[in-house]
């Protein structure tokens, strides 16, 4: 199998960051979830629930930039036949998860208020201790991190987390599953590993 793409198909590389994405924010959404439905607040669990969260949100930022830098220095497979409408449709698809993709973990990091230094697997400083935070928020802004806080977690959790990205994802899959079944082009398996 091509580590790169090619024009019949996506390489190794793609395919694993693909599904290695995909994986990875599944991963998210439980630990979140779990964490919600199953924890209580200030227990061992419910903190231990909210690291790995934490931590795959971290990966899945470094993930992304490595899969557009992957993006931006391939090719990409040659589209499936189909309308003008329909590869607009795709790449806007595409495009819009690209966007989630980036949002969601920068959201989540400037929104997380936790009261450590540290996100489980990463030594990584809250955004409040950041330079960043002092000199664009609070001085620049004149804002505290609790005023930043609210409408940032209001974003990344009540509406891209809860909504936007399901959809998005949804989308994803239905369109996938509709050039498999119903147009039978190799839509999906250019994405498999198997191909």
């Amino acid at each position: 199998m091509n580590i790169k793409n090619t024009s019949k198909s996506y390489g190794s590389m793609a395919k694993y960051l693909h599904w290695g994405t995909a994986v990875l924010f599944l991963v998210a959404y439980m630990s979140f979830y779990f964490r919600l439905w199953f924890t209580e607040a200030k227990t061992p669990e419910n903190f231990t629930a909210l690291q790995i969260h934490l931590s795959i949100g971290i990966t899945l930022g470094v993930i992304v930039v490595l899969r557009i830098a992957w993006r931006i220095t391939n090719r990409q497979p040659d589209p499936e036949p189909g309308t003008k409408l329909e590869h607009f449709a795709a790449q806007v698809g595409h495009y819009a998860l690209y966007v989630i993709m980036i949002i969601m973990p920068i959201t989540g990091y400037v929104g997380t208020g936790v009261n450590t230094d540290y996100f489980f697997m990463f030594e990584i400083q809250k955004f409040e201790n950041t330079w960043l935070f002092q000199s664009l928020v609070s001085d620049g802004l004149g804002m505290t991190f609790k005023e930043l806080e609210e409408p940032i977690d209001f974003i990344h959790k009540d509406v891209l987390g809860a909504w936007v990205v399901w959809l998005l994802i949804a989308g994803h899959i239905l369109a996938a599953l509709y050039h498999h079944y119903v147009r039978k082009d190799r839509t999906l398996p250019k994405m498999t590993i198997d191909n």
